[in-house]
């Protein structure tokens, strides 16, 4: 992706993900908003709509969509802001990464993987997926999430429609560092 098409996917992640009143916006209650109101409030950034939808098509993580019919788009999950995407419960596989970063390691062997300000613990199905994530912060570390032993437990998974794996809380006991 280009380093425009990144500071897009920027832009529309803090509107869609994080700060729509920042930008003169509301989101629906699932998340959605019309693109041409999207591109009304990145006017300032001078987005296009063929820009957007770049975005959308070529980002590696997915992380957002346009409806069925072209006029609205939104964020697939990493919401600091309240939405109810009504992804379905969906039973996980037995083993599941999550990347972090070192300096975190501390309180995650106290308290587990808790969300903070999001609204779920994201997680992937791959070790790579997980490294692309901690990568953006620092020299990655990755954690093996058991899974299966915690939806027997009781956790409630989601998953994505951009196979990201959601749930509320992973405590320390279905955690272990691989890397």
């Amino acid at each position: 992706m280009s380093s425009r098409l990144v500071h897009v996917s920027k832009l529309m992640s803090l509107v869609l993900r994080h700060r729509p009143g920042d930008f003169g916006v509301t989101l629906d209650g699932a998340g959605w908003i019309d693109v041409d109101v999207l591109l009304h409030a990145l006017a300032g950034e001078h987005v296009t709509d063929d820009e957007l939808r770049d975005v959308v098509r070529t980002s590696d993580k997915q992380r957002f969509a346009i409806s069925d019919d072209g006029r609205r788009i939104r964020a697939q999950q990493g919401h600091s802001v309240a939405v109810e995407l009504d992804h379905a419960p969906a039973p996980p596989p037995a083993i599941l990464y999550h990347g972090t970063i070192a300096r975190f390691l501390d309180s995650i062997r106290a308290h587990g993987l808790i969300k903070g300000q999001r609204h779920h613990v994201h997680l992937s199905a791959t070790i790579e997926g997980a490294r692309v994530v901690a990568t953006r912060r620092g020299a990655p570390v990755i954690l093996r999430v058991r899974a299966a032993d915690l939806a027997a437990a009781g956790h409630v998974f989601v998953r994505t429609p951009n196979d990201v794996w959601l749930v509320d809380h992973v405590p320390p006991t279905f955690l272990d560092v691989i890397e």
